[in-house]
């Protein structure tokens, strides 16, 4: 979870990004005020979550008040922006004139270049309301980890027949006086001069990111037999660990029963230094989407005959006029949610395990659209109807290959691996794999690289064979060889599907569940390559319309500049 705040505003029309709002008022101009709404995920009811400030007298309001909202990458997160002008100081919206509404998801803020999107106001007939121009923004929560390493000097001695087993202990202080602890060090056996290894922990951890709150530092002789030694203590805080970066900082460990009995000769229990302090500033998931790194989304879905004959309404991918099938709903759970971080919406889409037209071959890599040049969709929309359309012209067969569609996807991940492109490959099949060691082979090989599978398993069938690919329990390998980390989530879609025949719950079920790793499986790939997210965009001014049609040049960008898509051609 990350918080994050929305804040929106409409502008002047006369940079040409947006237009006025309507006026409402004979005698001056609106008094605009905007209310946002969340959507339920189980019912689809529209609730207000806030409102902001009212602006008299303007039709290019700049509001101040802003939403605070739990952002997750894995739902998708339905927002209604309505805008009002105020005729009275009633808090009843059917009292004041509707000036227009827009609709968005978080994710498409999220996803936007800069996470500033802007979005046409609609919902008066004939008029042109205005634009809203969204901006989300991850508040700050502390961030920094703090890489810490101390040793010991001359500590007391504790054990009769040997020197002292020392370990520290750290606790951060409450605001009600009392400590809890945040931290212990590994024993160091037999020494009055320990080093300790150095250790990581964030510094929220250590004191709830009070850079001036308490930190208790209490230093133990280890026994067996669990009733450790006090040796003594001494405490700090996180501001003067970090101002020492620079040079060493040394605590005298003080023993107060000791220190109580007023004896002339008592100085200290020895000293505690800290050799180094190395603070680091953990890295989400939004500062490499804000910094420009583009997800590309591929489906492929499995076309074999176990899935039944498309046309009766026992095969899974029988197309009732009443509801999805299985497959359709699947495709759209995920897709409707990773499509908001694809900047131009376009989507290639395979299957696997049919006969094609003319000549009847099987095919385990084919275009959903039937054009191997250009397997690209538009949207998900375009997605489901290449789908329908491949049931009316392909024959299922078999049998079930998964390796060719993740290969594809491997080849164009491997060409991109310097952080500015992730790829999310998103498989649905009924059943059994049949090329289970090649498929072990492709992922241990796609870990190494900027990309992420999912699997849904739809129908009745048993998915051992998927079970086993997903390493949550155990890393898959293949030929002696590790994969480098767990890339695979893999989900029964019968698990999550909604008893009483909700299907839009049952979608929104199954995308937590499944997308529910990819900000980890992202992460974890970024950092073990050390690749720091982009370059925030410039604050977004204003700018004169170009020569030439923007959505030309904003596809010449695309393709040049910021985000080389994958080759259009089937390999």
């Amino acid at each position: 979870m990350v918080w994050t705040e929305v804040m929106y505003w409409t502008k002047d029309a006369e940079d040409g990004a947006v237009r006025n709002l309507l006026d409402r008022d004979t005698f001056s101009k609106s008094d605009p005020i905007c209310v946002l709404y969340t959507q339920g995920i189980a019912n689809r009811e529209w609730r207000e979550f806030g409102r902001t400030e009212v602006i008299d007298n303007t039709l290019n309001p700049d509001f101040v008040r802003k939403f605070i909202l739990d952002y997750f990458f894995e739902e998708r997160q339905n927002l209604r922006f309505d805008l009002y002008d105020l005729d009275c100081k009633s808090d009843n919206l059917s009292k004041h004139d509707f000036l227009g509404q827009a609709f968005c998801t978080l994710g498409e803020i999220v996803g936007s270049l800069g996470s500033r999107l802007e979005k046409p106001l609609i919902g008066i007939p004939g008029k042109k309301c205005g634009t809203v121009i969204v901006r989300a923004e991850e508040l700050s929560n502390c961030r920094e980890s703090v890489m810490l390493q101390f040793c010991g000097n001359k500590l007391d001695k504790k054990d009769f027949f040997g020197k002292s087993d020392p370990f520290l202990v750290f606790y951060r202080s409450n605001e009600d006086g009392s400590y809890t602890i945040c931290h212990k060090t590994e024993v160091v056996k037999n020494t009055l001069d320990p080093v300790w290894q150095a250790f990581k922990i964030p510094v929220r951890a250590l004191c709830n990111g009070d850079y001036d709150r308490s930190i208790k530092v209490e230093v133990y002789d280890w026994d067996r037999d669990g009733g450790h030694d006090f040796i003594g203590e001494f405490s700090t805080s996180y501001r003067e660990m970090s101002r020492s970066q620079s040079q060493f900082h040394i605590y005298e460990v003080l023993n107060p029963k000791k220190k109580g009995k007023k004896k002339k000769k008592y100085l200290n229990s020895g000293t505690v230094t800290l050799l180094s302090c190395l603070v680091d500033t953990e890295l989400s998931f939004l500062d490499y989407i804000r910094g420009g790194t583009q997800i590309n989304f591929t489906v492929a879905i499995d076309f074999t005959a176990s899935n039944g004959n498309p046309s009766q309404p026992t095969s899974l991918h029988y197309m009732s006029p009443y509801q999805l099938n299985d497959y359709a709903m699947a495709l759209r759970a995920v897709g409707e949610i990773i499509q908001d971080y694809d900047s131009d919406k376009m989507f290639p889409a395979l299957g696997f395990g049919a006969k094609l037209p003319p000549d009847g071959r099987v095919s385990h890599e084919f275009a959903l659209n039937g054009n191997p040049q250009n397997p690209y969709c538009n949207g998900i929309e375009g997605v489901m109807e290449a789908y329908y359309q491949s049931l009316k012209s392909v024959r299922l067969y078999g049998p079930t290959h998964f390796s060719p569609v993740i290969n594809h996807v491997a080849r164009y991940a491997s060409a991109v691996t310097d952080g500015s492109q992730y790829f999310i490959l998103l498989i649905i099949s009924d059943g059994v794999i049949t090329d289970m060691a090649q498929t072990k082979e492709s992922i241990v090989n796609a870990a190494a690289l900027p990309m992420s599978i999912i699997i849904v398993g739809v129908g009745p069938a048993e998915f051992d064979e998927m079970i086993e690919l997903d390493g949550d329990e155990e890393r898959i390998s293949s030929q002696g060889r590790y994969a480098e980390r767990d890339i695979v989530q893999f989900v029964p879609f019968r698990d999550y599907i909604d008893r009483r025949g909700n299907y839009i719950l049952s979608m929104a079920r199954l995308a937590k569940e499944v997308l529910a790793e990819i900000p980890d499986q992202f992460l974890s790939y970024m950092r073990t390559r050390g690749i720091k997210p982009g370059p925030l965009p410039p604050p977004y001014t204003p700018c004169p319309a170009p020569a030439i049609h923007p959505l030309l040049t904003r596809r010449k960008t695309l393709a040049v500049d910021i985000k080389p898509k994958q080759n259009r051609a089937l390999n």
